[in-house]
């Protein structure tokens, strides 16, 4: 069998985790072994977080959503099922949106939902 050389490839490696791990502290952005580790972990956090911000997203959306629904005498179940029973179909981040941007529009909802 011939002789593998793979410096080039290995490099490359090598330089890649280390740059991901450029501005971490101490040896975790100089020496490979250490930078290795906290890489999979940096990615492993990465991934994990990506699904969490979308569920705290989703809280922030109905706690504004609830604010602004007791503003008009409703608590948020209630301003939920009734436009469900209405037939309305936003999504909470756009009714979120409405809420920071254009009250006004919100509250025409509100009232029609009252009646």
């Amino acid at each position: 069998m011939t002789r593998v050389k793979r410096g080039a490839v290995a490099r490359n490696r090598r330089k890649k985790v280390l740059q991901g791990m450029s501005g971490a502290r101490g040896a975790h952005s100089v020496l490979f072994r250490v930078a290795t580790q906290q890489y999979t972990k940096a990615l492993r956090y990465a991934y994990v977080d990506r699904r969490i911000k979308k569920r705290t997203m989703r809280q922030q959306w109905i706690c504004r959503l609830n604010a602004v629904a007791h503003l008009y005498g409703f608590t948020y179940s209630d301003f939920i099922h009734r436009s469900r029973n209405r037939g309305l179909r936003i999504n909470r981040k756009v009714l979120a949106q409405l809420a920071i941007n254009h009250r006004h529009d919100l509250a025409c909802l509100f009232q029609q939902l009252e009646n």
